[in-house]
């Protein structure tokens, strides 16, 4: 080929790869470039107290929760119970509707009876140790009185939480065209429950931080439904990485497993070890396997092995901590011209492994309390707030974020002691001294150009 025909070609190939990269500007990032490969089509994982995340994929995508969808059930049942609206002991008897989808065993289910009499306490630990549907829409009904008034409470209680993007439409996570018609006045046969990955793991985190109790429950690997009776029925855990299942893995004490057809395989995992509780979200996993239960917790493993081994919840910082040159503001009309400050609480933050130092503090102002010429103006209070400390990452990599957009890493800055208002006649002197201190320069000045 002569050096002419080459220059064609390449123009050719400069031509066709700068339209191809005119239509796709951002290439996808390599597996190997991840921290870890999670095979689903959403995956999250945070650190429950501060809501760190550690690991993200696609995590603002609305997908199909399925059984996961009960997750909100559970978080209204506990609420109800603490507002003293119902009690454990509480008895139902199961609608028509309650009655027929629970003898479904086509879903996981515990067969209830049309006439029988069921306790709050047997309907909650069905719905979240067995994912049993009807025993849910039985507590959605206790609780609204129809399943219809209940997603209604789903909705709004997502939305008062802080979830962005989300669609309750039952109380099971089926979906609707499992619900033999009857599904919840205003959605359609074809509609089901669909959360974000990054609401998902909000929701799960405010259930555990709200109701802890929950995993008292949660954490049960296999109960017996109606145990000593003819309705007797095994409840083994759908969660198979509890203590003495399949796939155990150390620490992990909830929360609930999901899967639909649509949905595919889902699972949101909690576990704690060392001190640090993490929360995972698996969206439509798969692992190669072929299997519609085994991907949730094998690509969970992935993300809490990686959690576990590279982060930790640190004291960056320790309560009463000073930065040194701006340990006190200037004060006006005080009996003391300048006050200390501290941080009120230490600042605990996500670090990651040998990053234990990669952070600078930085102190904030709330200018709003200052004069023009940046005093605080007496009296002033012990404790009393004046600003913010945040941390800045110094590392190597990228600075985490947080589950919750709008959360900040902070800590109060407060004065470390009180400033009382100085008296008329000290602040008059101030005045007088100030008044000849002034005079007495402009007179040296004076004489001084006189030399």
């Amino acid at each position: 080929m002569n050096n002419k025909k080459i220059k064609q070609l390449m123009a050719v190939i400069f031509a066709f790869t700068f339209i191809v990269s005119a239509f796709y500007p951002y290439t996808k990032v390599n597996a190997a470039e991840e921290p870890i490969s999670v095979n689903a089509a959403s995956a999250i994982i945070i650190e429950e107290t501060t809501g760190t995340i550690l690991y993200g994929k696609n995590i603002d995508e609305k997908l199909p929760v399925a059984s996961m969808a009960k997750i909100m059930t559970e978080y209204l049942v506990l609420e109800a119970i603490e507002d003293k609206k119902i009690t454990w002991d509480q008895t139902y008897t199961p609608s028509d509707y309650v009655y027929k989808i629970s003898q479904n065993r086509d879903l996981s289910n515990v067969p209830l009876r049309q006439d029988g009499s069921y306790t709050v306490k047997e309907l909650y630990e069905a719905t979240a140790i067995y994912s049993a549907n009807g025993a849910a829409i039985g507590l959605a009904e206790i609780i609204a009185g129809s399943e219809t008034n209940f997603i209604k409470m789903m909705n709004e209680k997502a939305a008062e939480l802080g979830l962005t993007n989300f669609e309750f439409v039952n109380a099971t996570g089926l979906e609707n065209k499992d619900l033999i018609g009857m599904q919840p006045e205003g959605t359609s046969v074809d509609q089901e429950n669909r959360v974000s990955a990054r609401d998902m793991a909000i929701l799960a985190q405010r259930l555990v931080k709200d109701y802890p109790e929950v995993l008292d429950t949660a954490s049960i690997s296999k109960k017996v439904f109606r145990e000593g009776t003819d309705d007797r029925t095994e409840m083994p855990n759908w969660n198979w990485m509890l203590p003495g299942l399949v796939y155990e893995y150390e620490g992990v004490d909830g929360l609930k497993t999901g899967s639909t057809s649509n949905a595919g395989s889902n699972f949101t995992a909690t576990a704690m070890r060392n001190g640090m509780r993490v929360i995972s979200v698996v969206m439509n996993a798969d692992d190669g396997s072929g299997t519609l239960h085994t991907p949730r917790f094998t690509e969970t493993k992935k993300m809490l092995d990686y959690a576990f081994n590279n982060f930790s919840v640190k004291e960056v910082f320790p309560a009463n901590y000073q930065i040194k040159n701006q340990s006190s503001i200037p004060v006006v009309k005080g009996k003391e011209d300048k006050v200390s400050i501290q941080t009120k609480s230490p600042l605990a933050l996500v670090v990651k492994k040998g990053e234990e130092d990669a952070f600078k503090p930085i102190f904030t102002i709330d200018e709003s309390q200052l004069t023009k010429n940046g005093e605080l103006t007496a009296p002033i209070k012990d404790g009393q707030k004046v600003g913010v400390m945040t941390a800045k990452y110094e590392g190597k990599g990228q600075a985490l974020d947080f589950v919750d957009q709008a959360k900040k890493a902070q800590v109060d800055i407060v004065t470390k002691e009180a400033v009382e208002k100085a008296n008329w006649f000290i602040l008059s002197m101030r005045g007088i001294g100030g008044f000849f201190s002034g005079l007495w320069g402009t007179i040296t000045d004076t004489v001084k150009g006189w030399f």
